[in-house]
């Protein structure tokens, strides 16, 4: 018999540096134009913006909640300057390795849905240009239109993200985050050894979910895992979690039929 559909366990997937590779630059691209607004709107130096953008990220875990709370900014106006603003054409490709391996995901089983801090406008954006985003149900995301703005790693964004997607509760809960490392400075791509990521994920994990944090080929080792699971590529979840993912019979069943 189908388990009903919102007692199944909830796969959440971070986008950015996950569902693409952290190689694509695009973290880079954004500090660049996030730092821009800073001076733009700030009337900033490049040393004092770059200092106030970290801070910011570091404090609240975006730069734009530091700049609405401190400088009354429109959260969707630096939306449309800096996410939407973002060159990913011809950046961001269509992956089929990655449409496979969802593709494996057994939806009788596990229901996929999405997790990031970013405005529903970049999600949406990313996963049209990653070809894949037919194999999601739903986005929680950092609502910048509300007047406080959630995100990752606050609380308020894991209760937000069980509750949209209907989820029975935190032990049914699986997700996966990607290393993100803050640039020092974009001038000469020095990068903050903290990784926001990690914390996301320690976060998850302490709430009760079942969490794998996901690092880039050439990371180092962190000091302490944040999560139970540790992987490098999104191939090894098809190991970690074998019980989402569809059999080679069912496989080949579906196929004849």
């Amino acid at each position: 018999m189908a388990q009903p559909e919102y007692s199944k366990p909830v796969f959440f997937f971070d986008i950015d540096n996950c569902l693409y590779p952290r190689s694509k630059k695009v973290h880079d691209l954004m500090n660049v134009l996030i730092n821009k607004y800073f001076i733009d709107h700030l009337a900033l130096s490049e040393d004092d913006a770059n200092m106030l953008h970290q801070k910011y990220y570091k404090e609240y875990g975006l730069a734009i909640e530091g700049l609405v709370r401190h400088h009354k900014v429109d959260p969707l106006e630096y939306n449309e300057k800096v996410d939407d603003a973002l060159p990913l054409d011809g950046v961001i490709t269509p992956d089929p390795q990655l449409r496979k391996l969802l593709e494996d995901i057994d939806r009788s089983k596990v229901r996929l849905w999405l997790f990031t801090n970013a405005y529903i406008t970049h999600a949406k954006r990313v996963l049209k240009l990653l070809a894949v985003e037919d194999l999601f149900e739903g986005i929680t995301y950092c609502d910048y239109s509300q007047k406080t703005m959630i995100c990752k790693p606050h609380k308020a964004m894991y209760d937000k993200a069980e509750a949209e997607s209907g989820v029975a509760s935190t032990a049914d809960c699986y997700f996966v985050g990607m290393s993100t490392f803050l640039l020092l400075d974009v001038r000469d791509n020095s990068k903050d050894p903290s990784d926001d990521s990690h914390l996301n994920c320690r976060h998850a994990q302490a709430r009760g979910w079942t969490t794998a944090h996901l690092l880039a080929p050439d990371d180092p080792e962190p000091e302490t895992k944040a999560s139970e699971h540790q992987i490098r590529s999104l191939e090894e979840l098809r190991t970690i979690f074998p019980q989402f993912f569809k059999s080679a019979d069912s496989d080949q069943i579906h196929s004849q039929l």
